[in-house]
């Protein structure tokens, strides 16, 4: 019995995966003590769960891998068999230490599953109480109630004052820190940001244009333009400011110019003052109290400057409000100062939304008078500001500040969404693209039409809504508790892959793949191109055998592209048999016809019974060939009609090409003279026409043959050979109008001959009618 073994290995996999799962064990502990120390800070347990989703998949992946060895070790032992029982011969010792080395192998494989298998339940089980800790924090945030002591104002007042003081020290030990050691640092950090920031609105006014800024001797411009203006003049200027803040910040702490509670003062500053002045350009943008033909809203000029003021201020109380929060956090300050900030702001918004609302700003074009907001408005800004007042008043201090902002931020990112989605309907209307300072210099640059500015606004309009969907959506959810580690977790998954049953879908995969396969095919497109026009043109191949090779060469490299993009999208291609599998059943049913024509039209491509611009007759069908393709071609006939031929048809029925080898050809022309005394006389005429056309060739010889003829006509035929068969319309005629002038000018002939024989026989008459009658006088003299 020849010996079965396999290699013995020096280091079985789970040796080699049992550090991995500890080392995955252990962050899972240590997660767990910090879970018990961060049960108030949502940020951290944000972090946390980020954390455990990804020891999870790691879990996964280690257990994954066990698969294929334990498939290999379960073929192995079913190979070898069970172990000899009592009475049956004894098997060979090797075989017995290959079963028990792999009984041993996995065993352990098996055990460091369950260990695997343990810290998954382990993962899975704190993941859902970070998400219950979350939702419970959250919940109590809103729903908690606060004692509000209104006689502890002076207190209040105190610690207010205290915290101010301590503020005020930390910001001037860290800037005497900057301009002794770090002031070269701080001005390159901000003079970069500087920069960054004037680059891109200068960028902004260069290729956007009319779109960007308002026009003031544009007296009436369109809604859409308006709306167009209104967005990007505020997305620009508020994104300008970021990347300030943002640019700033980064180089700030790249150079080790900020402090720990620095940093988290300076982040939230830069924050709200960034989220002021986008709310105060987009205010403006929708008001325009400055140039009342731009605005959006009917809002009277002067009404409208108030109004902007008091939108601007509701924004800037809820910066400052962002602001002092984070100081009290830094200072640690009390209870009732940091329940005193929200109770102030919340009622300092709530109280200016119902200024807003009481307010007459709308301005009526039929009478030029100012009255209220439409009643649905009105009520809903009522609501609005009445709600963090109620909320305030009533001890919910959280709730209160919680809807105070979302009133404010979320409002504003949801205004803005809305103006990004009417400018990306504004760029689709047709003609708008071009008339933007980057349409006009596509267009100028490639030469594209009317048409094609029109698709190419199409599509900046689906990347606007995109835009705004990317940026606006997660700012929004930001505002309702979700962290941005989160968000960026989940796009990240999102992008790289998600599964479906057993189905993975990574939309990163997919749009490579759609890229790959455009790259791949415009290169095929610039490749047919190049080769048509510059090798085959040189090289004088004929036209036909050109468009055959330019053909097969665009379906090769389309089918290349297919491939290269499907693979890149990630689909396996092994799944394509079970595609082909249905193909052919499909084939067998209903797909005859197409893959005969397919088939049929490589044959085409490959024999070349007719090329691009032979004359061929198939059937009724009589013209030129101007398109071969794998499933018809397209033969336009000479009243310049397209006729889509299958190539089925093609193959299997006659054709007729009049140019196959060369364009010699031969031509009829048909002629019916009146019955008449001399034929060769008209035979010799028609002979000689076709003879002198310089078209005619001399060999073959043309000539004419008298066909029929009857009791009153003659038919001739008119044969001659052509060097170019397809140019016979103009040579038919010339030898047409030839053959009647000459045949006219022989009948003049032949009528002039008959005349002038007339003539001599009158004229001999005539003689012969005086030499009888001078006999018959000189008789009558002789008689």
């Amino acid at each position: 019995m020849a010996a079965l073994s396999v290699p013995v290995l020096a280091e079985t996999i789970a040796d080699e995966k049992r550090p991995i799962i500890n080392e995955l064990k252990q962050s899972v502990a240590q997660l767990e003590t910090k879970l018990e120390q961060s049960l108030t800070n949502d940020e951290e347990l944000a972090a946390i769960k980020l954390k455990l989703d990804d020891i999870s998949r790691k879990l996964l992946e280690a257990g994954v891998s066990f698969r294929p060895r334990l498939t290999e070790i379960n073929s192995r032992l079913e190979q070898l068999g069970a172990a000899p029982g009592d009475g049956q011969p004894a098997e060979a010792d090797v075989v017995t230490e290959e079963r028990a080395r792999l009984a041993n192998e996995k065993a352990q494989i098996n055990a460091v599953l369950g260990e695997t298998e343990d810290a998954s339940l382990q993962v899975n089980r704190l993941s859902n109480k970070v998400i219950t800790i979350r939702r419970d924090l959250f919940s109590s945030t809103l729903s908690q109630r606060v004692q509000i002591d209104y006689s502890m104002g002076a207190n209040v007042t105190t610690a207010a004052g205290d915290q101010l003081t301590a503020l005020g020290k930390i910001v001037r030990s860290w800037w005497r820190f900057v301009v002794s050691f770090k002031l070269n640092s701080f001005l390159a950090a901000t003079f970069f940001a500087f920069v960054a920031a004037v680059l891109l609105e200068l960028g902004a006014r260069y290729f956007l244009g009319t779109i960007y800024q308002r026009d003031p001797e544009v007296e009436s411009p369109s809604y859409l333009s308006r709306l167009s203006v209104a967005f990007w003049s505020t997305l620009i200027p508020s994104a300008a400011v970021g990347v300030f803040f943002a640019t700033t910040y980064f180089f700030l702490d790249y150079f080790n110019v900020l402090r720990s509670d620095i940093a988290l003062i300076l982040r939230s500053v830069f924050s709200s003052a960034g989220l002021v002045y986008f709310i105060y350009r987009m205010a403006k943008a929708i008001i325009s109290p400055d140039m009342p033909a731009w605005r959006l809203m009917p809002i009277a000029p002067r009404s409208g400057k108030v109004l902007l003021a008091l939108a601007t201020t509701a924004a800037l109380v809820n910066g400052l409000d962002y602001v002092f929060t984070t100081v009290n956090q830094v200072l640690s300050s009390p209870l009732s100062l940091t329940v005193a900030k929200s109770l102030v702001s919340s009622l300092l918004i709530g109280a200016l939304i119902i200024w807003i609302a009481l307010l007459k700003p709308i301005q009526r074009e039929d009478d030029g008078e100012v009255h209220s907001w439409p009643k649905l408005a009105k009520i809903l800004l009522f609501g609005l500001g009445a709600i963090p007042v109620i909320s305030s008043l009533g001890g919910y201090i959280g709730f209160a500040r919680f809807a105070s902002q979302q009133i404010m931020v979320s409002g504003a990112f949801l205004i803005m969404m809305y103006l990004g989605f009417l400018t990306a309907r504004a760029i689709i209307e047709e003609g708008a693209f071009k008339s933007t300072k980057i349409g006009h210099g596509l267009q100028n640059k490639f030469g594209l039409d009317d048409s094609s500015m029109d698709q190419a606004g199409l599509i900046v309009g689906i990347l606007i809504n995109l835009m705004v969907l990317l940026i606006g959506l997660p700012l929004i959810l930001m505002q309702f508790g979700f962290q941005w580690s989160e968000l960026k977790d989940t796009f990240f998954r999102l992008m790289t892959g998600f599964s479906i049953g057993d189905f993975s879908i990574s939309l990163t995969g997919i749009l490579t793949g759609v890229v790959l396969f455009l790259v791949v095919y415009f290169f095929t497109r610039w490749f047919q191109r190049w080769l048509d026009t510059t090798v085959m043109v040189r090289g004088r191949v004929d036209v036909g055998v050109r468009n055959s090779i330019r053909t097969v060469i665009g379906y090769i490299g389309l089918c290349l592209a297919g491939l290269v993009g499907i693979s890149a999208a990630g689909f396996n291609l092994s799944n394509l048999a079970l595609i082909a599998g249905g193909l052919s059943l499909g084939i067998g049913f209903g797909l005859q016809n197409i893959v005969q024509n397919f088939v049929s039209g490589l044959i085409l491509l490959a024999e070349r019974p007719f090329k691009v611009g032979d004359w061929v007759e198939a059937g009724t069908v009589s013209g030129t060939v101007k398109k071969i393709s794998v499933r018809a071609t397209e033969v336009e006939t000479f009243q310049r009609q397209s006729i889509i031929v299958p190539n089925s048809t093609l193959i299997n029925g006659n054709v007729g090409n009049w140019t196959h080898h060369n364009k010699l050809g031969r031509i009829e022309i048909n002629f019916q003279i009146p019955m008449m005394d001399e034929p060769r006389r008209v035979h010799a005429v028609l002979l000689d026409v076709v003879r002198s056309n310089p078209s005619v060739l001399k060999n073959p010889a043309p000539y004419v043959a008298l066909t029929t003829m009857t009791h009153w006509q003659l038919t001739f035929d008119m044969y001659a050979f052509l060097a170019d068969i397809t140019a016979t319309t103009d040579i038919k005629n010339e030898l047409r109008f030839a053959a009647i002038e000459r045949l006219h000018q022989l009948n003049k002939e032949i009528e002039m001959e008959k005349a002038a024989a007339a003539a001599e026989a009158e004229a001999q008459a005539k003689v012969e009618t005086e030499a009888e009658d001078e006999a018959v006088v000189q008789k009558d003299a002789d008689a």
